[in-house]
């Protein structure tokens, strides 16, 4: 009788520094994280592929207004809600990602279909929402994305910005307010999957675009290597291609999955740098979650038993 093969799925709800809201919310953070780690398992456990997997583990977070993705969205200096998201499956490698899209109930959604239906990889702002219209793509009013928490954030901002005696400026007051929602998994046919989504940094620059929609950095997915979710410092994770360069780390220099993260997140990053957070999974069913963060919101499940949710480091 043929062995079966491990199941595993991780997802993260952002890492960054710690807060007051994180605090009075821990509860409800890890209540959306156990969620999301649930609705992605159940997937795999029907037989459902990876990419099923984590999109459905991301849209619980989308749709959960703790969390900077979909609803929770941050806002921009204008007031308004740009929101990126990205998938990739490692079968083929194939990928979508949209960016700067607005009223889209589920950002990562719109990337899959992007991936699957479409030539391209990559759509933005009035294309992608122009495109989400034609398949029906599930849209909502701007005021669905607006929580009190983030007009709370920005309303703050705001007031800093221009009441600083230093005149300091919008991306100054913003160096560490950001997060992320992200997603991996690997299912029963043996095929790894990756996805990121976010609502970006608070009071950014409108066309502001992060991490999270970039293959390579917010998210990458190879069958031979590990599939990998990034978050934090957008900027940073940028210039050093962090989900690619894990995976190259296996690749080339034959490092496994935990050695490549934290060679890539806790010794190529200095911390001073910025915040940096990835989860990841291999073809083996191995996972890893490493950051240099104060926190990140994170939890996992695999078929060899492996199960938790988890805000702050391990003690």
């Amino acid at each position: 009788m043929a062995k079966k093969k491990p199941l595993a799925i991780v997802v993260h709800g952002g890492a960054g520094p710690d807060s007051d809201h994180i605090h009075t919310n821990k509860k409800g953070y890890e209540e959306g994280i156990r969620q999301a780690v649930d609705e992605g398992y159940k997937v795999l456990e029907n037989g459902g592929s990876a990419v099923d997997a984590v999109e459905a583990a991301v849209i619980s977070l989308e749709n959960n207004p703790l969390f900077n993705a979909g609803r929770g969205a941050a806002l921009n200096a204008n007031g308004e809600v740009e929101m990126d998201a990205a998938i990739m499956r490692g079968n083929d490698q194939a990928s979508g990602a949209v960016t700067l899209v607005r009223n889209i109930r589920n950002p990562i959604s719109l990337a899959k279909a992007v991936m699957i239906n479409t030539k391209y990889r990559f759509l933005g702002d009035m294309g992608a929402l122009e495109y989400a219209k034609k398949i029906d793509i599930r849209l909502e009013p701007s005021s669905y994305f607006i929580t009190e928490h983030q007009f709370d954030l920005f309303s703050k901002k705001r007031e800093e910005e221009f009441t600083s005696s230093d005149h300091i400026g919008m991306d100054q007051l913003n160096a560490r307010m950001h997060g992320t929602v992200g997603a991996v998994a690997l299912d029963r046919e043996g095929n790894l999957a990756a996805a990121t989504s976010t609502g970006g940094t608070e009071n950014k620059k409108m066309g502001r675009i992060g991490d999270s929609c970039i293959i390579g950095v917010g998210c990458y997915a190879k069958n031979d290597t590990c599939a990998i979710s990034g978050t934090g410092d957008g900027e940073l994770l940028i210039k050093n291609i962090i989900a690619y360069d894990i995976s190259a780390l296996m690749e080339y220099k034959g490092l496994s999955l935990q050695k490549a993260c934290e060679t890539v997140v806790l010794e190529r990053t200095a911390p001073s740098e910025g915040d940096v957070g990835v989860i990841g999974v291999d073809q083996q069913g191995n996972i890893a979650l490493v950051f240099n963060s104060e926190r990140m919101h994170r939890g996992w499940k695999t078929s060899t038993g492996k199960k938790g949710v988890a805000i702050y480091p391990a003690k």
